[in-house]
């Protein structure tokens, strides 16, 4: 599969969520009541809905994206070269609208594939209902109800479930993998874990939204070690819009 694939035909993204609200007490009591049924479900013993609404984040139905980063390799000369564009703010309606447009624009050619790491279980399906949240319309992509699963591999990869090899129950964080294949790691400010309070506390979206790019960088790269090939000097980054 991976052989026959030409890295400039990917659309590599990334996403940053965070809770709907800033802690329980501010959610709207309908919702704090099934969150808290929720919390019974995904909580061990003796922790509180309201410890656990951290985690609200990663659930589409509590939670919500404030940044959706999308990068593409590119010839440079004879040096390959990435550039991302990020959709970012505290309007998530403006941002999944912003990255539907570029995502049908992108996939009009039928060459064209998406790229994530774990996207399969997260990237994906968070930004289709966050769409359908929204009253949006799903790009033809996103739209996979009854698609067969090798259907939806064909066009969206995923670097964890090929690194899996049919190993259900093995998880490698984006972190691991960029460690062990020598790829200069993106974690070299805030983690995952910060979001939330970055946004709540100062913010500064202009933040996630470095830290989302520098995901959808060591994506590609990754691809590029499963694939055998040279990486990306990070000298040839760009943030800017993403051409044809």
């Amino acid at each position: 599969m991976l052989e026959k694939l030409s890295p400039e035909h990917v659309l590599f993204i990334d996403i940053e969520t965070i809770p709907q609200f800033e802690n329980l007490d501010l959610v709207p009591e309908n919702l704090q009541k099934l969150w808290r049924k929720k919390a019974g479900q995904i909580g061990k013993e003796g922790e509180s809905p309201e410890e656990l609404y951290g985690r609200a984040g990663i659930y589409a139905e509590f939670g919500k994206i404030v940044c959706i980063s999308a990068g593409k390799i590119f010839r440079k000369g004879k040096e390959r070269a990435f550039r991302v564009k990020s959709y970012y703010g505290h309007d998530e309606k403006a941002i999944l609208v912003g990255f539907s447009e570029l995502l049908k624009s992108f996939m009009s050619n039928p060459l064209h594939k998406l790229c994530a790491h774990n996207g399969q279980e997260f990237d994906f399906p968070f930004i289709a209902r966050r769409m359908l949240i929204n009253g949006l319309q799903l790009p033809s992509i996103l739209d996979i109800a009854g698609s067969k699963p090798w259907e939806i591999k064909e066009i969206m990869l995923d670097t964890l479930q090929l690194w899996k090899f049919g190993d259900y129950k093995h998880y490698s964080s984006l972190e691991l993998l960029c460690t062990i294949f020598n790829i200069p790691t993106p974690k070299d400010d805030i983690d995952g874990s910060q979001v939330a309070g970055i946004y709540y506390g100062t913010s500064d979206i202009k933040r996630i939204a470095r830290y989302c790019e520098k995901d959808t960088l060591a994506i590609a790269q990754l691809l590029l070690r499963y694939k055998g090939e040279p990486l990306i000097d990070p000298e040839n980054f760009e943030i800017a819009g993403l051409e044809e």
